[in-house]
């Protein structure tokens, strides 16, 4: 249980909602949110994970498939539900060429990755409209920047998650509601652990070989980054003095993007 008491902290009073909550990057921004005060919703379609999670946080959970929008919609929110931050963070990957990627693996990635942020955006926004503040953060990646082969589905959603948070920022400006993204290079996560498979198989060497050789190939600082780092970057978009940090995508790819 979080040893942090609700009623404490600069998020004190807030509501927010957490998409992946149950493991990796999610599980640590669901942590430090609460460690600021607020009380997290646990949005994952793992009921099991989801339970646990919230529990953790002394919150509540939340299972839906996001890539089913009926599903989307029987959560009920802005209605049943409200939130005062959004953190849309659930995420999957597939490793394929273009030629060799099933469009129905293409058309989940993107569901669950890009419709599914705008489908929650879109049901929460009004509530945050009439209270007069609101935080929106998308766990984008460096890939909403750069492209890497073999990865189209995400690349693509990606890209069109930091499109989405700039539009929203343009549409919230004056609101008391910001939004931005997180863009993380590799994470220490259960999806980058698959990554590691799927790449090695992809490229044909061995899985020791992929970090160095294929994951952070291109990135100055040789380091995954910790799941905690990024809830950090989160807490602090979501806490004090951030008025008017909106628009904006935080980049921490260990200089990736730099060179």
């Amino acid at each position: 249980m979080s040893e942090t008491p609700v009623t404490q902290g600069p998020l004190a009073g807030r509501t927010a909602l957490v998409t992946g909550g149950a493991s990796g990057i999610g599980r640590a921004v669901a942590r430090r949110l609460a460690a600021d005060g607020a009380r997290v919703l646990v949005l994952d379609r793992d009921e099991d994970g989801a339970r646990e999670a919230a529990a953790d946080v002394d919150g509540a959970p939340l299972v839906a498939d996001l890539a089913d929008r009926t599903s989307i919609d029987a959560l009920r929110l802005g209605t049943d539900v409200r939130a005062d931050i959004l953190v849309n963070n659930a995420g999957l990957q597939h490793v394929a060429a273009v030629e060799e990627l099933d469009p129905e693996r293409f058309a989940l990635i993107h569901a669950v990755m890009l419709q599914a942020p705008f489908l929650l955006a879109r049901a929460l926004l009004p509530g945050m409209y009439d209270a007069g503040w609101g935080r929106l953060v998308h766990v984008s990646s460096v890939h909403g920047h750069r492209a890497s082969p073999y990865k189209s589905a995400y690349v693509s959603a990606k890209h069109g998650l930091e499109g989405l948070s700039k539009v929203i920022a343009l549409e919230a400006a004056g609101k008391g509601v910001t939004s931005n993204t997180v863009c993380p290079g590799y994470v220490r996560t259960p999806l980058v652990e698959g990554q590691i498979h799927d790449q090695a198989r992809t490229h044909g060497i061995d899985e020791d070989d992929v970090l160095d050789e294929v994951l952070l190939a291109r990135t100055p600082v040789k380091r995954l980054v910790e799941p905690a780092e990024v809830a950090d970057v989160v807490g602090f978009l979501c806490g004090p003095g951030t008025d008017s940090v909106t628009g904006s995508s935080f980049r921490m790819d260990g200089g990736w993007t730099a060179a």
